[in-house]
């Protein structure tokens, strides 16, 4: 019997085909190394790799490099990676990132509303989706031990120095785009930070030899 791998949507292969990695620049690439390194190791131990996004309200940034990571993960074939999202506290993943997603190739489908709705976000025909929704950082959603924290964004590294179970805590920190929100320029921000945050994530995964 054989068996057929499961490829990404054909608009989210579209757009990987589109970012530039090489614009990336040496600073930054010394930024992302630590993931790198992490990811590595856990790949030639034969582990799983358990990748928890914080930010301080989980509902932008951490959203968007969950989502991401969990996809250039399967495009670059890295098995047994999971990827979770967490805030310093809870608020709710807001809509426009969902739509960011949504215009990116993803299948978004609303499982709950609510001031906290719960949304799967799909990147390929026969994978699990990405649960999104809004939840603190020890949620018992996320892991609890043995996991590389990534501090997307500069409050949250600050007001979490310690991260309790973290293996190893990471800073790869991004501008909010929550700054253009009701602002002609919100829609353009939003993507803009999406494909930072994909073309970065596209460049560890390359990295990584199994």
């Amino acid at each position: 019997m054989t068996t057929t791998k499961s490829v990404l949507f054909q608009a989210i292969e579209r757009l990987i085909k589109t970012l530039k990695t090489e614009t990336i620049s040496e600073e930054r690439k010394a930024v992302l190394q630590p993931l790198t390194e992490f990811i590595q190791a856990k790949v030639l131990n034969d582990q799983e790799i358990r990748i928890n996004f914080i930010c301080t309200h989980n509902s932008r940034r951490s959203h968007l490099s969950q989502v991401w990571a969990q996809t250039m993960a399967y495009h670059f074939d890295i098995k047994n990676v999971v990827c979770y999202s967490g805030g310093t506290e809870n608020t709710a993943l807001f809509p426009v990132v969902a739509n960011t997603l949504k215009n990116s190739g993803f299948e978004i489908k609303t499982l709950s509303e609510g001031t906290n709705p719960v949304y799967s976000i799909k990147y390929a025909e026969n994978k699990h989706p990405v649960i999104g929704f809004s939840k603190k950082l020890d949620d018992d959603f996320n892991p609890s031990t043995k996991f590389a924290a990534i501090m997307t964004c500069d409050s949250a590294n600050e007001a979490c120095p310690f991260v309790p179970g973290a293996e190893k805590r990471i800073p790869i920190t991004y501008e909010d785009p929550k700054a253009f929100d009701d602002t002609p320029q919100q829609a353009e921000k939003y993507n803009e930070r999406s494909l930072q945050i994909a073309t970065e994530l596209m460049y560890v995964f390359s990295q990584i030899k199994s």
